[in-house]
């Protein structure tokens, strides 16, 4: 996979798109996680006529714990609910995302408003290990 600039964590996961796309919502359905949204790049893209690797883009979160930052910090709904980025390159699956302290830095959040956002760090792991 390509090196993702430094403010992005990637990790690889053992299944396919479609495959890692169901266990996340899965896994954030058990953990009380809400899935609003999944963007299927690639096959927006075949509907238009052009070639994409299999390419998702997840949208999901907590009101619970976005809202006390969005009401502090109210720009950071740019970025949240948040996001992972499933895509394959090459036979491989990635699962990407916005680093939670680049985030908590962009919006100079404070300890407390930033921790809900680690959750992402502990959902993926989780992801790619079951």
């Amino acid at each position: 996979m390509a090196a993702p600039p430094p403010e992005v964590i990637t990790k690889a996961s053992p299944r396919s798109v479609e495959d890692t796309v169901t266990r996340f919502g899965e896994l954030a359905s058990e953990k009380g996680v809400k899935v609003f949204a999944v963007i299927d790049h690639s096959g927006e893209a075949q509907a238009v006529g052009l070639e994409l690797p299999d390419t998702k883009l997840v949208i999901f979160g907590s009101p619970r714990a976005g809202t006390p930052a969005m009401q502090a910090a109210p720009l950071i709904a740019l970025d949240l609910p948040l996001k992972i980025l499933v895509w394959d390159e090459g036979g491989h699956t990635g699962v990407s995302y916005l680093a939670p302290a680049a985030l908590a830095a962009r919006y100079d959040l404070s300890e407390e408003l930033a921790a809900p956002l680690r959750a992402i760090d502990a959902l993926t792991d989780a992801l790619i290990a079951s």
